[in-house]
């Protein structure tokens, strides 16, 4: 049977589209300011053929991909840590706690003074920011591993070794699966933030953004959003298809 579509989802960005149209069809705004759909349309055509345009897309997608791969990397290792070991919960997890309360946006400053604007500082940013979300849901999953598994463990004699990737992390996998599919949802948003906070009119689709700003041109502007929401929301789409797999396939048949 084919899955039946729900066309609900699509009433309200049709009636936004219409209200769009028809303020600025009647003249009832400075359309210098909003830009009737029209002359969006036109600019997003003629932006779709720049290659530009493209490898803008590429680089924020490369940028946000390494920076995501290295905060979650970190996450599991920290969260792990920190599930695993009520001695370093102790000593490390209060710590974390009173960063994690900082926000993301207030690291900015002192990252473009440590690493300057340019690639580094946008890495490190964004590793940050799917730092905390991973290092959560993988703290969350390791905690929640029943006596019973610890116990088979200590029965079969796991070594330290096979305890974490024969025990913990299959255990949390559930857990650590939704950590990651809200790092890549951070890691997304500090990209284009450090594209537009640490600008250095690098690659990236912030830098459309920016283009159009300097520009006036806000046809542009408004392309960049909706080429951000695009491919923000088919990385989360994936994550999300990602996410449901893994927890299909931990799920007992």
């Amino acid at each position: 049977m084919h899955k039946r579509i729900d066309l609900r989802a699509w009433a309200l960005p049709v009636a936004l589209l219409a209200a769009w149209w028809t303020v600025t069809a009647g003249g009832w705004v400075d359309t210098k300011l909003i830009v009737p759909p029209g002359s969006v349309l036109r600019v997003a055509a003629k932006t779709l053929v720049d290659p530009l345009f493209w490898q803008g897309v590429l680089f924020s997608v490369a940028r946000d991909a390494s920076g995501f791969a290295l905060g979650a990397m970190g996450g599991v290792v920290l969260g792990g840590l920190l599930g695993a070991s009520r001695r370093a919960e102790r000593l490390i997890g209060p710590s974390f706690h009173a960063l994690r309360q900082v926000s993301l946006f207030a690291w900015l400053p002192l990252l473009s003074t440590w690493f300057g604007y340019g690639e580094t500082a946008k890495l490190v940013f964004i590793a940050l920011s799917a730092l905390y979300p991973v290092t959560l849901g993988t703290f969350e999953g390791v905690r929640s591993v029943s006596l019973q598994h610890a116990e088979v463990a200590r029965v079969y004699r796991f070594t330290r070794t096979q305890r974490v990737f024969r025990l913990l992390l299959p255990a949390a996998g559930p857990q650590i699966a939704t950590g990651l599919t809200l790092g890549l949802v951070s890691a997304w948003v500090a990209t284009i933030g450090s594209e537009f906070l640490l600008a250095n009119w690098g690659n990236g689709l912030g830098n459309i953004i920016i283009r159009g700003r300097s520009a006036f041109n806000v046809e542009l502007i408004v392309v960049g959003m909706l080429a951000i929401g695009l491919v923000g929301g088919a990385l989360s789409h994936l994550a999300g298809r990602i996410e449901s797999r893994v927890l299909h396939v931990r799920a007992p048949h």
